[in-house]
């Protein structure tokens, strides 16, 4: 068995000879040669390849060609320095170097700076002086002061000395005094002259000069002079600073703004501004983007005075021209606005770098809407002040606001406009406001437009203490919420999804380690970055597409019912009657169905007592004032109104959603009831309500009478509310129809018509009912009571219709005499 030697190979021990050993043996390092070809760079010259003779160039045609066309253009290249090319840059180097030329010290009169002349005394710093001083301290101030003048007289006589010399005459200004002012110098030393400059001595004191230098009138004038053109010179800089802008000077052709305004004749100036205003709005509808100047020259038009910086002074402006401007711009802006919100830059935006392009875009927004927001202010500015430009500047707020709802300063165009329809009178710039407040709701498919106007009417009603005409509130039944809020934001589900994360972090990662399900899976640091970065993008796109979301205009939607439910019911709660009752209650009507029923049983409460009130205080009033005018008599008749419309109220809740609720309305019939004999004695109940809006917005569906409203509460009284409830007792058929026919006594034929018929489908719909048309005699229980108020109690079946037969035989009107005719014959024929 070969046993393996484990033991590694020694290295060779082999030392080969470094520098510092040949350093050592020789004492300084050995210079090699270097073996091969010379280098290029150590070189003179380097070889240019050349052609080899005995080798022939085909040349192609298209070559030979080129040749003799081009030929001429390329003969320099025989005249080139092939030496000069092929010298190396070493070689080029050590040439340099051998032709540098030397330079010659420049030679001038001055002394070497080694050199000692007469003067070297003159100039000593003092500094032996100062020691010698310093040594021996009984040296006076007399030997310094001499010291001083004998300096200064050397100086002078150097001066002296460079002065006669013509070759230095820049230094004269050393001669020359300073040139002072006269108003700097006191009354007493203008005849004195002016002094030289002080002298620094060597210990640091400073010492005045005592003689003086005498000017005569031709410099003294000079200055005089030199100060007044320097006064001029400023003058006209100033002048020249004062440059007018587009906006006022001439610019274009045109004539300046002051000008056009400043004419005498009114004719010629009222001329002038409109050919100017048609030329600028034609320019800028052809190029709004570089416009700018142009918008901001047509709003100086509508100012009400102009002043420029060449005319500090402020020119009043006509009112034509300006009402001319006012409307201009108006019609501009509707073309020029573009159709989206424009947002003020973050200052992040601002200091980012853009293209040349949307910079310009940039420019261009944010200008637009400072002059929009100065048109703005200048409407608003003659609406508060009420004059003769108030009609005009909000003709002018209302079409902005319905033709660009969605552009900036919307709410201040809002809050304008409601707030013109804050008073208690109205006219025709109330109907303009109310409705421009119903076409904005009618084009308002996002919801947030509807909720603002209905903010701000909110405000505005109970900051006045609910002294508003009630016409204010009518154009919030045109609100969308009846069609748009039962949208459903999804079609498979039901329920709005819920949002975040089901699991927390550490039950998330407990249940995915066991491979159960989660909501959202692991996601590293870079995935949660991308996912972010994302959603953000996916953010940016949707706004950009400028699509409506369902679920955000549900929320609008929601937002404005509630606080619209909040104004009508602060107006029911409110613990004097005002004329906005018949308006809030209308609205209730309307919107009741979109509430929670389960407010339905406090709205009927409220109902239940504003009902209840008005009838005391009717009862109360008869009491206290027994002899009642005419103005009581109007309130008696608003009272009974405003019951009859609690009653419908109360019965419309009832009549959808509220079909679930069992609730007794039995209070509302009755006081339905009590009302009647009052209404029978209204000689305009069939008359429309006066109504103070002539508005053609609203269609031309006419507001409802009180016989209108009182027949549509006797059927929603009548009529089952569900195929499962049951139909009105005999008894209240019976005293109804009683009552209906006393008051077809003395109502017109409209309503007596339309009484009869319903007594007819009363009878139809319960037999028991025509006993009481015929008249003859028959058993009955107990006495008809027609003083009691109450249907149970008042014995309808002791009595019979014999209002019928009146009607039938001596009403003048020929419809009603028909109607009961025919009913009578029908009951007999039965």
């Amino acid at each position: 068995m070969v046993v393996k030697d484990t033991k590694k190979r020694p290295a060779q021990n082999s030392q080969r000879p470094t520098k510092k050993r040949k350093m050592a043996q020789d004492g300084k390092p050995s210079k090699t040669k270097a073996k091969g070809k010379e280098r290029a760079f150590d070189k003179p010259t380097i070889p240019i390849p050349t052609q080899i003779e005995d080798e022939d160039v085909e040349l192609s045609d298209d070559d030979l060609d080129m040749l003799d066309e081009y030929g001429g253009a390329v003969s320099f290249l025989k005249t080139l320095d092939e030496k000069g090319i092929a010298r190396s840059k070493k070689e080029t180097e050590r040439l340099r170097q051998l032709n540098k030329p030397v330079r010659k010290p420049v030679e001038d009169d001055l002394p070497s700076i080694h050199s000692h002349d007469e003067d070297e005394d003159d100039w000593s710093s003092g500094a032996s002086d100062l020691e010698t001083s310093s040594e021996g301290e009984g040296s006076s101030l007399g030997d310094e002061i001499s010291e001083a003048e004998s300096s200064t007289s050397a100086t002078d006589k150097r001066r002296r000395k460079r002065k006669e010399d013509p070759d230095e005459e820049e230094m004269s200004f050393e001669t020359q005094p300073r040139r002072r002012r006269r108003s700097w110098e006191p009354e007493s030393d203008k005849e004195k002259g002016i002094e030289r400059l002080p002298i620094k001595l060597a210990d640091g004191r400073i010492q005045k000069s005592d003689k003086k230098v005498f000017l005569d009138d031709d410099e003294e004038s000079g200055l005089e002079s030199d100060e007044e053109s320097e006064d001029g010179q400023a003058a006209e800089a100033a002048q020249r600073h004062r440059v007018e802008d587009v906006a006022t000077g001439a610019r274009f052709g045109r004539p300046a703004v002051i000008d056009v305004i400043s004419q005498r004749s009114r004719k010629a100036r009222i001329q002038g501004a409109k050919e100017q205003i048609a030329g600028l709005c034609q320019e800028i509808l052809g190029d709004p983007e570089n416009s700018l100047g142009l918008l901001r020259r047509l709003h100086t038009f509508s100012l009400a005075s102009v002043s420029t910086p060449t005319h500090p002074e402020p020119v009043p402006n006509d009112p034509v021209i300006r009402k001319l401007t006012i409307l201009s711009q108006l019609a501009v802006y509707k073309d020029v606005i573009p159709g989206y919100r424009i947002r003020a830059l973050t200052d992040k935006e601002k200091a980012e770098k853009v293209s040349q392009m949307v910079q310009r875009t940039r420019d261009w927004e944010q200008g637009l809407v400072s002059v929009y927001q100065a048109y703005l202010r200048t409407l608003e500015a003659e609406l508060k002040a009420k004059s003769e430009l108030a009609e005009a500047a909000l003709h002018c707020m209302c079409t902005l606001l319905v033709e660009v709802t969605h552009f900036n300063f919307r709410v201040n165009l809002m809050s304008s406009v409601v707030a013109a329809l804050s008073r208690k009178s109205w006219d025709k710039t109330s109907d303009l406001c109310l409705d421009t407040l119903i076409k904005v709701f009618r084009a308002d498919n996002t919801g947030e437009p509807s909720l603002e106007v209905v903010r701000l009417m909110n405000r505005m009603i109970k900051e006045r203490k609910y002294n508003v005409h009630p016409e204010v509130l009518s154009c919030l039944l045109h609100l969308r919420l009846k069609t748009e809020l039962g949208v459903r934001a999804s079609e498979s589900r039901a329920d709005k999804e819920i949002s975040g994360k089901g699991f927390s972090k550490g039950r998330a990662a407990a249940r995915r380690a066991k491979g159960k399900p989660v909501d959202q899976p692991h996601l590293s640091k870079k995935a949660k970055k991308v996912m972010k970065e994302r959603k953000e993008i996916e953010k940016e796109m949707h706004e950009a597409a400028a699509e409506v979301d369902k679920e955000e205009r549900a929320t609008r939607h929601t937002e404005a019912l509630k606080l619209l439910f909040v104004l009508y019911f602060s107006i029911l709660k409110n613990p004097r009657p005002t004329p906005l009752l018949p308006a809030a209650l209308r609205g209730i009507v309307k919107f009741a169905h979109l509430v929670n029923i389960d407010f339905f049983k406090d709205l009927l409460q409220v109902l239940k007592t504003l009902m209840t009130r008005g009838a005391d205080e009717h009862v109360d009033g008869d009491v206290d004032a027994p002899a009642s005018g005419p103005h009581d008599a109007s309130n008696i008749i608003a009272t009974v109104q405003h019951q009859l419309l609690c009653v419908v109220t109360a019965f419309e809740l009832l009549s959808g959603q509220g079909e679930a609720l069992d609730i007794d309305l039995s209070d509302f019939i009755n006081r339905l009831y009590a009302i009647l004999p009052q209404l029978a004695l209204m000689p305009d109940i069939e008359a429309p309500p006066p109504r103070a809006a002539n508005t053609l917005v609203r269609g031309t569906v006419s507001p409802e009478s009180t016989a209108d409203v009182l027949f549509r509460a006797l059927r929603l009284a009548f009529t089952p509310r569900s195929s499962a409830a049951a139909a009105a007792p005999p008894w209240r058929s019976a005293a109804f129809a009683k009552r209906l026919l006393g008051a077809a006594l003395q109502w017109p034929p409209g309503p007596a018509v339309r009484a009869v018929e319903l007594v007819a489908e009363l009878v139809e719909r319960d037999p028991k009912l025509g006993a009481l048309l015929a008249t003859e005699d028959r058993a009955g229980d107990g006495v008809y009571r027609a003083d009691v108020d109450d249907p149970q109690l008042s014995n309808p079946f002791g009595t019979s219709f014999f209002e019928l037969h009146a009607l039938a035989a001596r009403h003048w009107a020929e419809t009603v005499r028909a109607v009961a005719g025919k009913l009578l014959n029908s009951s007999a024929a039965a």
